[in-house]
């Protein structure tokens, strides 16, 4: 028996700033955000979530609507079926259903009435955690039940116990708007101008390399620019790597000497005109011991600088205006659209995915 989502297959929209990609991980949470027993209700690309771990600490994801009567799942409670197994109990006629997704028990049928419940489903998302984070995958089939085709990222520099800092906000873009925004390297001058930073007066010719990476690109390793101020409180000699993967995934990974910190920025589509910045940095510097608040608050005023250029942006983009990229300023924004475009070819074809970046020299002021 269908589960009742009658959605056609998802397919990422070639405009920029419209559809998503599929068949891939979104992250979802920090693994500290999901109890033992406790159900939580997220939206991922529009699609309502139930994000659970259960008492054996295994998480799950299932889609958070029973097929009954549409009551969210989040809203009812983890119970134990007779053979062990835990399920998600229905708040509103008691429908259970398994972590998997198959429906354990309807509790109004009667002995004569004869019902393969088993056969009714909600969609089960594959999640998995990994360093401390928890991804979704998900599928361009509704009823996809297998195994993802490949495991969920892995990054450098995850050290010192748990995260140092997180910081949360949602923009009110879509998550192409949210990336490219993130990336762009030409903004910083203007919309983060603090004595501790850099300001529009410092500005100078920058030249980076770049390479492809794993479903991504990366700005290789080089010393931080001269007018990136922050970086003096971390002493020594800093090297500094930034990467960016499909579908939201941008990472820095900071060196000095022996030491190490990595500020990761997940972002993650809630639907379309709302994007979820989730910014975790790890670092086992001591500089964080003494100074963790104020880079906590530089951190914080950075990403709402940001959100506050995303709402003045929105201004004109509600006009669906055609949008001019530049190089070698607007060189990322590019990858990111030709890797989207490759990705959901590939996954149509059914062939692998062929990064589609070279290497080059990319050349700008800020």
């Amino acid at each position: 028996m269908p589960d009742g989502d009658a959605k056609t297959t998802p397919t990422a929209d070639a405009k920029f700033g419209r559809g998503f990609l599929h068949d891939i991980w979104y992250f979802a949470a920090l693994s500290g955000d999901l109890k033992a027993g406790k159900l939580q209700r997220y939206e991922i690309l529009g699609e309502p979530i139930l994000l659970g771990r259960d008492r054996a600490g295994k998480v799950y994801a299932l889609k958070d609507i029973c097929p009954h009567r549409a009551a969210p799942l989040s809203a009812g409670k983890l119970t134990r079926e007779a053979d062990g197994a835990e399920s998600v109990e229905c708040p509103y006629h008691g429908w259970r259903f398994r972590t998997d997704g198959a429906c354990a028990a309807i509790p109004s049928l009667v002995d004569d009435q004869a019902m393969d419940v088993s056969r009714i489903r909600v969609r089960n998302y594959p999640a998995a955690e990994s360093q401390g984070l928890v991804f979704v995958w998900i599928s361009s089939d509704p009823r996809f039940t297998g195994e993802p085709s490949e495991p969920p990222p892995v990054f450098p520099g995850v050290v010192g116990g748990g995260p140092k800092l997180v910081d949360r906000m949602d923009f009110d873009a879509h998550i192409d708007h949210a990336v490219v925004g993130l990336m762009d390297p030409a903004h910083g001058p203007y919309v983060h101008q603090q004595w501790w930073w850099r300001s529009a007066k410092s500005q100078h010719e920058k030249a980076k390399k770049f390479e492809p990476r794993e479903q991504g690109f990366a700005m290789v390793r080089h010393e931080p620019s001269k007018n990136s101020r922050a970086y003096a409180i971390l002493g020594g000699e800093p090297l500094t790597e930034i990467t960016f993967r499909i579908p939201g995934l941008r990472w820095e990974h900071v060196t000095v000497g022996q030491r190490q910190v990595l500020s990761l920025t997940c972002l993650t589509p809630i639907n379309e005109g709302k994007t979820r910045i989730t910014q975790i940095v790890w670092s086992d510097h001591p500089a964080f011991l003494v100074l963790k608040p104020f880079i906590a608050a530089g951190a914080r005023a950075f990403l709402r600088q940001d959100g506050d250029m995303v709402n003045l942006q929105n201004e004109g983009l509600r006009y669906d205006p055609s949008l001019l990229w530049i190089d070698d300023a607007d060189r990322q924004a590019k990858w990111y659209q030709q890797l989207k475009r490759e990705w959901t070819a590939s996954r149509k074809a059914g062939r692998p995915f062929e990064n589609p970046v070279e290497a080059a020299t990319l050349r700008w002021r800020s």
